[in-house]
């Protein structure tokens, strides 16, 4: 059962939820192809010793690809982000958690900050500004502009009456 199901409070329902972008992989395939670079390499010299030094300096990068691979699904699993009618709710972490719960009544902006990169594949940070100053920001979100949409958009009456 995910944190935010878990938090919801009773008639509180989700009306839109995303999480970290896949870019988070990014440093593990930078790592990647420079493994896959020096292993090509290797295999141009003649002299065995340079090759198999080239080969284990490709392994090593190997490890660190895998090891930047798990970190980076670890923290896109542990990251959950949702808009409910009444509030926006981020989680981050496993371990040590790391929450921000925001009545949407209280939000007074939504920053949205993209790079050149950031609009071409769809991610961005979210600064979430509530009353009182407190100034949160989410990086690498996937779809910012929907998020602030959803945000900001006027939360919906379930009946009753406005007094």
């Amino acid at each position: 059962m995910s944190y935010v199901t878990k938090v919801l409070l009773p008639g509180e329902t989700v009306l839109y939820e995303t999480g970290l972008h896949w870019l988070v992989y990014l440093r593990a395939l930078v790592l990647f192809i420079i493994a896959v670079a020096l292993a090509v390499a290797s295999t141009q010299f003649t002299d065995g010793e340079r090759g198999i030094f080239m080969l284990g300096l490709a392994g090593i990068f190997l490890i660190l690809c895998l090891l930047a691979t798990v970190m980076a699904a670890i923290r896109r699993a542990s990251t959950e982000l949702a808009v409910t009618d009444q509030r926006v709710i981020f989680k981050q972490g496993i371990f040590s958690r790391h929450t921000i719960e925001m009545n949407r009544s209280k939000v007074e902006s939504v920053d949205v900050d993209q790079s050149i990169l950031g609009r071409m594949l769809g991610y961005g940070t979210i600064l979430l500004r509530g009353t009182g100053g407190s100034l949160e920001p989410m990086a690498s979100i996937s779809d910012p502009l929907t998020l602030r949409s959803h945000i900001t958009a006027e939360p919906v009456r379930h009946g009753g009456r406005d007094d």
